[in-house]
């Protein structure tokens, strides 16, 4: 791992995840079983050793938050950088804010809103094997646990975005095409050249795109500077790099300046009549191909390797994109990937907090945590939820697969069922809310019903 900078991409407050995200709680904070989802990412990166690292916010004051949450969580443990970057500028420019601060041969770039045990030194040793300019991690998407609620459209929606339509060599090491969830249902289009190099290609539909690359710097820097107007690596730089492999444009050193034809045409005569010459080529030649240096007789080749690195299927790896996967992750959390949590389970398969306090007949089932300091009342039920700090809950009140946030308040006779209660949100009496979200300090009052409504206050 010598040599190897690391850049958290730690977002700010993204709008899909209103109302859940604010100026008081940036995304990179909200809660994954009362712990910031940013720790997943940081206390994976400290087990595989890499403990010097620039995370980057989007706005001055989500960046002040979370560097404070920083200090304060890991004083002695890592050493972060908090880059503050303007909101909206996208994953690339993000790294355009922060490219002079990277010096390393290899950058490893991670989303902050991963939670994953995939560990990053795998990624970084594939990377360096190959001596790839930008190698990927691809996972399996996560099957999450049953949902009481939820419509099934929303679901098939979201599910179909995590996908990625991915071309691979037959080692299932070259990243030959990518294209992402958005632009499943189009034509795929493949390069006769890459087809011709490498025999067959498999396509998958199968994985997702975990946003942990690691990248020549040369390369990438290359790439940010000549392509101002790439906005996203996933969407941008990625499949760029990807698309142009056995082609004239980049070399190990670096991007050398040739138009990047859309038709797949390749800009340099020799290249093509290189090619012309060698139509039928097996398999392992395109580990030859590679080889080929630019001090070749012709100086046609310049080629480049573009690497992935498949997860397991037992390892988890979800992103925290949207409201539908805060809720997943939550429930799988305490649920099958209980080992990420960091606690210990108790011998009813969940977390009470020694300092939480239950009245007569009140129940938490298996997969749930109740946090310190927090009451319920007589003849509640708790079922697959997260409670947080502090709450106050009363009696005969009903949590269904949902996620309580700290300082919460819920009266008498409540029912909330596949919903998110942000921090300092007060319910008043015999309230119902199924598939809500309710952003922080609003007061939703007596005997109101909400379904698959976002309220949050002006």
């Amino acid at each position: 791992m010598m040599d190897f900078q690391v850049v958290v991409l730690a977002g700010g407050t993204a709008k899909k995840l209103a109302p859940l995200v604010s100026k008081e709680v940036p995304k990179a904070l909200l809660p994954v079983a009362n712990r910031p989802v940013l720790s997943y990412v940081l206390e994976l990166l400290e087990s595989s050793n890499l403990k010097d690292l620039i995370v980057v916010v989007e706005g001055e004051d989500a960046a002040l938050r979370v560097g404070g949450w920083i200090s304060g969580a890991y004083v002695d443990r890592l050493h972060v950088e908090v880059a503050a970057v303007p909101e909206d500028v996208g994953t690339a420019g993000a790294l355009r804010a922060v490219a002079h601060h990277l010096t390393a041969n290899d950058v490893l770039i991670v989303s902050g809103d991963l939670v994953s045990d995939v560990p990053p030194g795998a990624v970084a040793a594939t990377h360096r094997r190959h001596g790839a300019v930008v190698t990927t991690l691809l996972c399996y998407a996560p099957v999450s646990g049953p949902s009481d609620t939820g419509s099934s459209a929303g679901k098939d929606k979201v599910k179909k975005s995590r996908y990625n339509i991915v071309g691979l060599d037959p080692t299932r090491q070259l990243l030959l095409h990518i294209a992402a969830g958005a632009e499943v249902e189009k034509d795929i289009r493949v390069q006769k050249n890459i087809l011709r190099a490498v025999g067959q290609l498999e396509i998958r539909a199968d994985l997702m795109d975990a946003h942990m690359y690691a990248f020549k710097r040369t390369v990438l820097q290359d790439v940010l500077d000549q392509k101002d107007t790439f906005h996203s690596i996933r969407q941008d730089v990625l499949p760029y790099l990807v698309r142009t492999q056995l082609r004239s444009e980049i070399s190990a050193n670096g991007l050398h300046k040739v138009e990047d034809n859309a038709n797949g045409r390749v800009s340099s005569q020799n290249y093509v009549t290189w090619m012309s010459q060698h139509r039928e080529i097996a398999p392992s030649a395109y580990q030859e191909l590679l080889a080929l240096s630019p001090r070749s007789p012709e100086n046609a080749l310049r080629t480049h390797k573009c690497c992935a690195y498949i997860a397991s299927k037992s390892k988890y790896c979800a992103r925290l994109n949207s409201i539908q996967a805060f809720s997943d992750i939550n429930r799988d959390v305490v649920g099958e990937a209980s080992h990420l949590s960091g606690y210990s389970f108790s011998s009813q398969n969940n977390i009470i907090h020694p300092s939480a306090e239950l009245g007569s007949k009140t129940t938490v089932g298996p997969q749930c945590m109740l946090a310190e300091g927090s009451q319920m009342g007589d003849k509640c039920s708790v079922k697959r939820s997260i409670i947080g700090r502090h709450c106050r809950i009363g009696s005969n009140v009903k949590i269904v697969n949902s996620v309580v946030m700290n300082h919460v308040t819920i009266e008498d006779g409540c029912l909330v069922q596949g919903s998110v209660i942000c921090s300092n949100v007060h319910l008043q009496e015999r309230v119902v809310l199924k598939d809500c979200q309710i952003g922080a300090g609003y007061v939703v009052t007596s005997g109101s019903e909400y379904k698959s409504e976002p309220l949050a206050r002006k």
